[in-house]
């Protein structure tokens, strides 16, 4: 007796997705593009969750209120300030010295490119300027934590510091060869400073 042909097709679409579809509760993620990892032509993409629960830039990139050089300009300089962390430390006389204990990392030239770097962002954005982008990128605050740092609650004050916020990272991409100073994207991508 033969077989009855089956109707429906047989796809491999959907043997590699790996979306996860549980979220922990209170998650909030956005979907992203990236390079999939496991694909075999260069360049082809998948998409991916990335969360934006605690990272301001992301969420601002993902609610569609910066652009991609405004973006990469940011991770720029967070990129540039983790490494500038682990610089010299200052020594704590109150721990007790053991024999054998390795002494301080030396700073290597990454990190001393790193803090060069940030100190001419600082410069180029001004005390303000500067103190807004670390408040943001590196403490993680919202406009309106922002706002309360400085003792000014209005929606007012938040509008002003989401514009500053704006000039900022668009300096940021400036500076970091993301943007043109006319605006655009660089297509090169990060240039050396």
């Amino acid at each position: 007796m033969a077989r009855a042909k089956r109707s429906k097709t047989f796809r491999l679409g959907g043997i590699y997705e790996r979306r996860s579809r549980d979220l922990p509760l209170h998650a909030e993620v956005a979907e992203v593009e990236v390079d999939n990892p496991l694909g075999l032509d260069p360049g082809e993409k998948i998409i991916a969750l990335r969360s934006i629960r605690h990272d301001p830039l992301g969420r601002l990139h993902s609610h569609h209120q910066i652009d991609e050089a405004q973006y990469r300009g940011g991770r720029a300089f967070q990129n540039d300030w983790e490494k500038a962390e682990r610089g010299p430390q200052a020594v704590d006389p109150s721990r007790e010295y053991v024999d054998g204990t390795l002494g301080r990392e030396p700073v290597t030239e990454s990190q001393r490119q790193a803090v060069l770097r940030l100190n001419r962002i600082e410069r180029e954005l001004g005390t303000d300027g500067a103190a807004l982008v670390h408040d943001v990128l590196v403490l993680g605050l919202t406009m309106e934590q922002v706002g309360e740092r400085r003792a000014v609650r209005s929606q007012r004050w938040n509008d002003y510091f989401s514009k500053r916020l704006q000039e900022c990272l668009d300096r940021l991409a400036q500076v970091y060869g993301f943007a043109t100073d006319g605006g655009t994207t660089s297509p090169l991508g990060a240039k050396a400073l």
